[in-house]
C-alpha cells in the first residue's frame, strides 16, 4: 500500500500506527511517502522500522509521489490512502479478499466513517464537482461510480494499463480521473461495507483549496469532454471567483496554483 503525507506529521504516524496494528501485517509492505515535509515526518522513519520510506527532496505534488509509490510496490493490488485516514484491523483483509473474488472489479474501497463510526462523506459525481454524500451500506459489496480516494484499493495491472495518474491534478480530481478509467475500461469500483476506515477529512475551504478544485475540474473536463469544455472551464476558474470578489482565488487560478504546491 501507498501513503502519502506532506507537512502532517501527527496524522501520517496515526496513520501508520493504525496499518501496524492490522491484520495479518506480515503478509503486506507499506511504502510511506514523505512529500518534502519539512515538519519532522523525516523521523518517523525510525518509530516504523517495517515501513519503507521514500523521502523526496521537496514537495513534488501528490500525484507525482504516489506514481513515486506505485511504481515502488510488487504487489498484485494496491491500497491507496491519504495520511488523515486509520483503517481499522480487518480493512486490508477484507478489500483483498473481495477484490480477488470479484474479476469484474478493477478496485474496491471501503465504508469512511468519521469519529463517532457514520458514514464520512465519500460518494461524488462525474464530472467531479467537489460535492460528496455519505454512503449508503448494504449488506454487502455493490458496486459506485466515483468514491473519494482517501482509502482505494486497485488491481496493480489496472494502474499500470494507465502507466500513471495524470500528473496535472493537484489534490483534487486524480481519483476523478481513476473512476473514469475504471469506467472507460468497462470494470467496477466496488463499495465494502465490512472494511471501514477512519477519515478525517479537512475543514478549512480556504482560497488555495478552491483553486485547486476548479483546476482539477477544468483538467478532468479537457481530458473527457474535450477541448472546448476544457477552456470553458479554465475559464470559468478565473471569471467566477472574480465576479464574486474572491480576489485570492482569483490570483491562485491565474497562476494554475496547486494546494499541494505545484503549478499547472
Amino acid at each position: 500500500m501507498v501513503v502519502v503525507s506532506h507537512n502532517r506529521a501527527a496524522q501520517f504516524r496515526r496513520c501508520l500506527e493504525a496499518l501496524e496494528r492490522a491484520e495479518a501485517r506480515e503478509t503486506f509492505e507499506v511504502i510511506a511517502v514523505d512529500n518534502g515535509s519539512t515538519d519532522g515526518s523525516a523521523q518517523l522513519e525510525e518509530e516504523f522500522p517495517r515501513v519503507r520510506f521514500i523521502r523526496l527532496p521537496k514537495n513534488f505534488g501528490l500525484t507525482k509521489a504516489l506514481n513515486l509509490g506505485i511504481r515502488a510496490a510488487a504487489t498484485e493490488h494496491i491500497l491507496l490512502l491519504h495520511e488523515d485516514t486509520e483503517v481499522e484491523p480487518a480493512t486490508v483483509r477484507v478489500l483483498t479478499a473481495t477484490l480477488e473474488a470479484a474479476p469484474e472489479a478493477a478496485a474496491v474501497c471501503p465504508l469512511l466513517v468519521d469519529a463517532s463510526g457514520n458514514p464520512a462523506p465519500q460518494i461524488g459525481s462525474l464530472p467531479p464537482d467537489d460535492q460528496y454524500r455519505p454512503a449508503t451500506p448494504g449488506a454487502g459489496p455493490a458496486p459506485v461510480t466515483y468514491p473519494r480516494g482517501a482509502a482505494l484499493m486497485v488491481r496493480t495491472f489496472f494502474l499500470r494499463a494507465m502507466r500513471q495518474i495524470d500528473e496535472r491534478y493537484g489534490q483534487f480530481g486524480s481519483d476523478a480521473d481513476l473512476a473514469q478509467q475504471v469506467v472507460r475500461g468497462n470494470k467496477k469500483i466496488l463499495l465494502v461495507p465490512g472494511a471501514r476506515v477512519l477519515h478525517h477529512g479537512r475543514e478549512e475551504n480556504t482560497s488555495l483549496r478552491r483553486a485547486d478544485m476548479r483546476i482539477g475540474r477544468a483538467v478532468w473536463l479537457g481530458k473527457y469532454q474535450g477541448f472546448v469544455a476544457g477552456l470553458g472551464a479554465r475559464v470559468g476558474t478565473v471569471l467566477d471567483p472574480l465576479v464574486h470578489l474572491q480576489l485570492g482565488e482569483v490570483r491562485y487560478t491565474i497562476a494554475g496554483q496547486k494546494i499541494d504546491g505545484t503549478q499547472e
